[in-house]
């Protein structure tokens, strides 16, 4: 499968279509059943608050899978990802709406790749929460 993003049809500057995504208590259960991660941090309310958090949060890497579909999604080929470096910030509560993000910052006309920002967002109370930022992706344009 070829990549759907073809690279004389961008330019810098130009953003990777945005993917929200309410999380749900099923979903973050079912990513820890997949993962094998069942730190009780995701799973047990009470556990979490003892801890200082309103409620079990949703694995980092449930944020990064996110991401990571958003930008296949918009590539339309998993393979045409090739690097992907993340930092993860702050956590994400259940029924927070996540929005994974992008913008392409670097072209290079040689291989026909683009290095991207990259990043994942909450709206908390009114202010903008990044739990991925400072992160960067390197992808094949068709």
């Amino acid at each position: 499968m070829a990549a759907a993003v073809r690279f004389d049809d961008v330019q810098v500057g130009d953003r990777v279509p945005a993917l929200a995504k309410v999380v749900k208590r099923e979903e973050v259960k079912a990513y820890a059943d997949a993962s094998g991660d069942q730190n009780p941090l995701h799973q047990d309310d009470n556990f979490a608050r003892s801890v200082g958090f309103p409620g079990i949060i949703a694995h980092g890497m449930f944020t990064l899978a996110h991401l990571t579909k958003t930008l296949t999604d918009w590539l339309g080929d998993p393979s045409a990802l090739l690097q992907l470096k993340v930092q993860f910030r702050a956590v994400v509560f259940m029924d927070e709406t996540l929005v994974a993000k992008g913008r392409i910052d670097e072209l290079d006309p040689a291989t026909r790749q683009a290095r991207l920002s990259v990043w994942a967002e909450v709206d908390r109370a009114g202010e903008r929460v990044l739990p991925i930022k400072n992160s960067t992706a390197l992808v094949q344009l068709a």
